[in-house]
Protein backbone atom coordinates (compact mmCIF):
# COMPACT_ATOMS: atom_id res chain seq x y z
CA UNK A 1 0.00 0.00 0.00
CA UNK A 2 1.10 3.82 -0.60
CA UNK A 3 0.05 6.36 1.43
CA UNK A 4 -0.12 9.79 0.24
CA UNK A 5 -1.32 12.22 2.80
CA UNK A 6 -4.72 11.09 3.70
CA UNK A 7 -5.25 8.50 0.33
CA UNK A 8 -4.47 4.90 0.58
CA UNK A 9 -3.21 3.63 -2.60
CA UNK A 10 -3.97 0.07 -2.93
CA UNK A 11 -0.60 -1.29 -4.36
CA UNK A 12 -3.32 -2.52 -7.54
CA UNK A 13 -3.06 0.90 -8.68
CA UNK A 14 0.75 1.04 -10.17
CA UNK A 15 1.04 -3.05 -10.51
CA UNK A 16 -1.69 -3.82 -12.90
CA UNK A 17 -1.57 -2.50 -16.44
CA UNK A 18 -4.67 -1.30 -18.08
CA UNK A 19 -5.44 0.97 -21.55
CA UNK A 20 -8.76 1.28 -22.30
CA UNK A 21 -10.16 -1.03 -25.83
CA UNK A 22 -13.39 0.59 -26.83
CA UNK A 23 -13.13 -1.22 -29.98
CA UNK A 24 -13.53 -4.83 -27.78
CA UNK A 25 -15.64 -3.53 -24.98
CA UNK A 26 -17.63 -0.59 -26.89
CA UNK A 27 -18.16 1.40 -23.47
CA UNK A 28 -19.82 -1.80 -21.08
CA UNK A 29 -18.92 0.47 -18.55
CA UNK A 30 -21.39 2.82 -19.28
CA UNK A 31 -24.05 0.15 -19.91
CA UNK A 32 -23.64 -2.64 -17.13
CA UNK A 33 -23.76 -2.18 -13.54
CA UNK A 34 -26.17 -1.80 -10.41
CA UNK A 35 -26.78 1.57 -10.74
CA UNK A 36 -25.15 4.88 -12.22
CA UNK A 37 -21.86 6.29 -11.82
CA UNK A 38 -21.02 8.19 -8.58
CA UNK A 39 -20.94 11.82 -8.44
CA UNK A 40 -19.44 13.73 -6.37
CA UNK A 41 -21.66 16.74 -4.02
CA UNK A 42 -20.19 19.65 -6.09
CA UNK A 43 -20.73 17.74 -9.16
CA UNK A 44 -24.86 17.55 -8.23
CA UNK A 45 -24.71 21.64 -8.98
CA UNK A 46 -22.74 21.27 -11.88
CA UNK A 47 -24.82 18.96 -13.43
CA UNK A 48 -28.10 20.99 -12.51
CA UNK A 49 -25.96 24.06 -14.52
CA UNK A 50 -24.74 22.41 -17.60
CA UNK A 51 -28.18 20.29 -18.24
CA UNK A 52 -29.87 22.78 -20.51
CA UNK A 53 -26.46 22.50 -22.97
CA UNK A 54 -25.73 18.92 -22.48
CA UNK A 55 -29.36 17.57 -23.28
CA UNK A 56 -28.77 18.11 -27.39
CA UNK A 57 -25.99 15.13 -27.06
CA UNK A 58 -28.39 12.79 -25.14
CA UNK A 59 -30.34 9.90 -26.32
CA UNK A 60 -34.22 10.31 -26.06
CA UNK A 61 -34.61 7.87 -23.56
CA UNK A 62 -31.53 9.61 -21.24
CA UNK A 63 -33.70 12.61 -21.70
CA UNK A 64 -37.16 11.27 -20.52
CA UNK A 65 -35.14 9.19 -17.64
CA UNK A 66 -33.57 12.17 -16.57
CA UNK A 67 -36.65 14.58 -17.12
CA UNK A 68 -38.77 11.63 -14.85
CA UNK A 69 -36.42 10.44 -12.40
CA UNK A 70 -34.01 13.85 -11.92
CA UNK A 71 -30.01 14.81 -12.92
CA UNK A 72 -29.31 12.32 -10.04
CA UNK A 73 -30.87 9.44 -8.17
CA UNK A 74 -29.67 7.62 -4.68
CA UNK A 75 -27.91 4.08 -4.26
CA UNK A 76 -27.93 3.06 -0.98
CA UNK A 77 -24.09 2.02 -1.33
CA UNK A 78 -22.94 5.03 -3.63
CA UNK A 79 -24.79 7.69 -2.66
CA UNK A 80 -25.36 10.22 -5.61
CA UNK A 81 -25.16 8.37 -9.24
CA UNK A 82 -25.92 9.28 -12.22
CA UNK A 83 -29.58 8.17 -13.46
CA UNK A 84 -29.97 4.44 -15.54
CA UNK A 85 -32.18 3.83 -18.60
CA UNK A 86 -33.96 0.22 -18.36
CA UNK A 87 -32.02 -0.91 -15.24
CA UNK A 88 -28.64 -0.69 -17.52
CA UNK A 89 -27.04 2.61 -19.69
CA UNK A 90 -26.16 5.82 -18.15
CA UNK A 91 -29.12 8.47 -19.35
CA UNK A 92 -26.09 10.83 -20.31
CA UNK A 93 -24.79 7.57 -22.59
CA UNK A 94 -24.94 7.86 -26.17
CA UNK A 95 -24.45 5.65 -28.66
CA UNK A 96 -22.96 6.17 -31.90
CA UNK A 97 -23.22 4.29 -35.45
CA UNK A 98 -20.86 1.30 -34.76
CA UNK A 99 -22.61 0.82 -31.39
CA UNK A 100 -20.31 2.19 -29.30
CA UNK A 101 -21.46 3.57 -25.75
CA UNK A 102 -19.58 7.33 -24.75
CA UNK A 103 -20.52 9.85 -22.55
CA UNK A 104 -22.70 12.87 -24.21
CA UNK A 105 -21.43 15.23 -21.13
CA UNK A 106 -17.76 14.51 -22.45
CA UNK A 107 -19.00 14.86 -26.41
CA UNK A 108 -20.21 18.56 -25.75
CA UNK A 109 -16.77 19.04 -23.49
CA UNK A 110 -14.73 18.32 -26.04
CA UNK A 111 -16.75 20.78 -28.50
CA UNK A 112 -16.49 23.12 -26.02
CA UNK A 113 -19.99 23.37 -25.06
CA UNK A 114 -19.16 23.13 -21.09
CA UNK A 115 -16.03 22.82 -19.06
CA UNK A 116 -16.76 20.00 -17.15
CA UNK A 117 -15.60 17.02 -18.71
CA UNK A 118 -17.60 13.96 -17.22
CA UNK A 119 -18.01 12.55 -13.47
CA UNK A 120 -14.63 12.12 -12.04
CA UNK A 121 -15.58 7.91 -11.15
CA UNK A 122 -16.13 7.92 -14.80
CA UNK A 123 -12.78 9.63 -15.39
CA UNK A 124 -10.92 7.67 -12.98
CA UNK A 125 -12.31 4.11 -13.80
CA UNK A 126 -10.99 1.50 -12.73
CA UNK A 127 -9.67 3.48 -10.12
CA UNK A 128 -12.54 3.18 -7.29
CA UNK A 129 -12.33 5.84 -4.49
CA UNK A 130 -14.10 5.12 -1.31
CA UNK A 131 -13.91 7.88 1.32
CA UNK A 132 -13.68 7.49 4.86
CA UNK A 133 -14.07 10.11 7.80
CA UNK A 134 -10.41 10.76 7.92
CA UNK A 135 -8.86 8.77 4.48
CA UNK A 136 -9.68 7.82 1.38
CA UNK A 137 -9.12 4.83 -0.06
CA UNK A 138 -7.90 4.78 -3.36
CA UNK A 139 -8.77 0.93 -5.18
CA UNK A 140 -8.39 -0.82 -8.67
CA UNK A 141 -11.73 -2.30 -9.42
CA UNK A 142 -11.70 -5.64 -11.12
CA UNK A 143 -14.21 -6.03 -13.58
CA UNK A 144 -15.08 -8.41 -16.32
CA UNK A 145 -16.12 -6.23 -18.69
CA UNK A 146 -12.45 -4.95 -18.96
CA UNK A 147 -10.80 -7.74 -19.20
CA UNK A 148 -9.41 -5.97 -22.80
CA UNK A 149 -8.08 -3.48 -21.01
CA UNK A 150 -6.14 -5.72 -19.02
CA UNK A 151 -4.59 -7.05 -21.97
CA UNK A 152 -4.09 -4.16 -24.19
CA UNK A 153 -2.19 -2.77 -21.33
CA UNK A 154 -0.43 -5.68 -20.51
CA UNK A 155 0.82 -5.71 -24.34
CA UNK A 156 1.78 -1.66 -24.01
CA UNK A 157 2.71 -2.10 -20.48
CA UNK A 158 1.12 0.99 -18.93
CA UNK A 159 0.18 1.23 -15.53
CA UNK A 160 -3.22 1.81 -14.46
CA UNK A 161 -1.69 4.81 -12.53
CA UNK A 162 -0.08 5.44 -15.66
CA UNK A 163 -3.04 5.37 -18.08
CA UNK A 164 -5.21 7.68 -15.54
CA UNK A 165 -2.63 10.54 -15.24
CA UNK A 166 -5.05 13.00 -16.67
CA UNK A 167 -7.96 12.37 -13.93
CA UNK A 168 -5.62 11.16 -11.03
CA UNK A 169 -4.50 14.68 -11.42
CA UNK A 170 -7.66 16.33 -12.05
CA UNK A 171 -8.97 14.79 -8.69
CA UNK A 172 -5.44 15.24 -6.67
CA UNK A 173 -3.44 17.38 -8.54
CA UNK A 174 -0.17 17.40 -10.22
CA UNK A 175 1.92 17.45 -7.04
CA UNK A 176 0.04 14.35 -5.87
CA UNK A 177 0.55 12.61 -9.60
CA UNK A 178 4.22 13.11 -9.50
CA UNK A 179 4.73 12.00 -5.77
CA UNK A 180 2.69 8.77 -7.10
CA UNK A 181 4.83 8.36 -9.83
CA UNK A 182 7.79 8.61 -8.05
CA UNK A 183 7.01 6.38 -5.78
CA UNK A 184 5.85 3.65 -7.90
CA UNK A 185 9.12 3.84 -10.09
CA UNK A 186 11.27 3.96 -7.52
CA UNK A 187 9.32 0.74 -5.15
CA UNK A 188 7.57 -1.13 -8.02
CA UNK A 189 9.47 -0.33 -10.49
CA UNK A 190 6.47 0.63 -12.92
CA UNK A 191 7.46 2.01 -16.45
Amino acid sequence: MIVIDDKYISDEVVEKNFVCNLTACKGACCVAGDCGAPLEEAELKILKKIYPKIKPYLREEGIREIEQTGLHTWDDEHGHVTPIVNGAICAYATIDEGGHVGCGIEKAYKDGVVDFKKPISCHLYPIRITKYESFDAVNYDKWSICKPACKLGNQLQVPVYKFLQEAITRKYGAEFYEVLDKIAQKQYSAG
